[in-house]
């Protein structure tokens, strides 16, 4: 059967901030891809060899990272008013497909996970499908979340008091289906009583108006990871996640030509090294490694139990990298401990503690600490859009932004936010978010009185 793909990537995402503000969401790096990349790409795994991109805030971000890719095509959405609008403008596009796959261009999920949907969907007689997940300890108010019973949607409600699904953002239709895209009504009603309805097409609506009109639309749960990256922490979750999945699946060392590992260096692990990188004397790598090419991993780094790293990094000097995603070009130098993600070249040269997201060419001056742990031993509310909400992954976390630096010496305390462009100045004891363009810096009172050897009686 024909099976066309659709992956929107138009809207603005506000609530990622600080990582949204100057870059379309859907082109943020996830193990160093932009995420509608990745998307696109396992999309043309499972067999899909035409897939429209909606494009729009930022658009030419999205046609940058995805322009070389084979069958792949761009529509600009004429108006940001929802989703399911610009799906029904994508699909009109090209409508001699006899169904469609449909994702938001913002998420990261395993390639298993999308053939068994598309597999479940082509065996079926439904009109329609969806990928749902199940909530575990998230809140359900956060989500737009769907009832399930004998493998069908059985209703669908946003940011509900209770739930047990939540819809993924991937759907299936069938030409006969599309229609129900036509019919939304541009605002989201299904919503429990006393809440508050966007004015948007999102085509959970949608699918509501299938479920309200009898037809059969197929639940097909995920059996691997899941991230939808709504707000920053996800995006950490999602880079901690896809690395732990490209690690685990590790079964021996692999090391590409020109690349060479010392016998001084203490491996516990197994390695996958790029061209013309190299692992030194004294260095430690507790657990598996995924390293791109020309790399220095030299003079006693310390790397931890799971490392993606990218191209062009050096990493020396007795740091100590945990768990982390590093991106391309990064510095990370004497006396370094770092454990999150880094962007494209984040420069840690010596001395700091960092712990968190740190974006694109940021500088980290020496003895800047991120703190991760609460006098009371709690996790840090974030504010999004107004409204305060406790994250389940990576709450005392660091935000930053991408072009920031710090000054010596500068605390971050946990769970704070930096703006892109933004800068904590030496000395500053951070412990407010800081609105982008933005530099903080410590006002000092000094006092002056005369001093000398007369102070020691002479």
């Amino acid at each position: 059967m024909k099976t066309s793909a659709v992956i929107l990537a138009a809207g603005s995402g506000g609530k990622v901030w600080p990582y949204g503000e100057f870059r379309q969401k859907c082109t943020l790096p996830v193990c160093n891809t932009p995420i509608v990349r990745r998307l696109a790409q396992q999309l043309s795994e499972i067999g899909v060899q035409r897939i429209t991109i909606v494009v729009g805030h930022y658009g030419q971000q999205v046609i940058g990272v995805t322009a070389d890719l084979p069958g792949v095509e761009f529509i600009e959405q004429k108006s940001l008013d929802g989703t399911a609008s610009a799906a029904y403008q994508a699909i009109q596009s090209h409508s001699e497909s006899e169904q469609y796959l449909i994702l938001y261009g913002d998420l990261v999920t395993n390639t298993d996970d999308l053939r068994r949907l598309l597999n479940q969907f082509q065996e079926t007689d439904a009109e329609a499908c969806a990928l749902v997940n199940h909530l575990g300890p998230e809140d359900p108010a956060n989500w737009i979340c769907a009832g399930v019973g004998n493998d069908q949607i059985t209703g669908v409600e946003g940011h509900p008091r209770g739930g047990s699904y939540r819809l993924c953002g991937i759907y299936g239709l069938r030409q006969s289906a599309v229609g129900y895209l036509r019919q939304n009504p541009g605002v989201a009603t299904p919503v429990p009583v006393g809440g508050m309805p966007p004015p948007e097409a999102e085509i959970a609506h949608s699918i509501q108006l299938m479920v309200d009109a009898d037809r059969s639309v197929l639940a097909v749960q995920t059996e691997g990871f899941f991230v939808d990256v709504d707000k920053p922490w996800h995006l950490l979750e999602a880079n901690h996640r896809l690395m732990s999945h490209f690690t685990q699946q590790i079964e021996q060392d692999r090391v590409a030509e020109g690349a060479e590992i010392s016998d001084g260096a203490d491996i516990h692990g197994h390695v996958v090294l790029g061209r013309n990188s190299r692992i030194g004397k004294r260095v430690i790598v507790k657990g598996n490694l995924i390293a791109g090419a020309n790399n220095s991993i030299t003079n006693g780094a310390i790397l931890g139990s799971n490392l993606f790293i990218g191209d062009q990094c050096r990493i020396s000097d007795y740091c100590d990298v945990g768990s982390s995603v590093v991106g391309n070009r990064c510095i990370i130098g004497h006396g370094a401990e770092m454990s999150g993600v880094l962007f494209d070249k984040v420069y840690l040269y010596h001395y700091c503690e960092m712990s968190g997201i740190f974006g694109t060419a940021t500088d980290i001056g020496a003895a800047t600490v991120c703190g991760t742990l609460r006098f009371d031993d709690g996790d840090t509310a974030h504010k999004i859009n107004g409204r305060y909400e406790t994250p389940t992954y990576g709450a005392n976390a660091t935000y930053m932004g991408e072009y920031c630096r710090t000054g010596v010496n500068a605390i971050i305390m946990p769970g704070r936010k930096i703006g892109s462009y933004s800068v904590v100045g030496a000395g500053v004891v951070l412990n407010e978010d800081v609105p982008s363009k933005t530099m903080i810096s410590v006002k000092q009172e000094l006092v002056r009185k005369p001093w000398g050897p007369e102070r020691y009686g002479w």
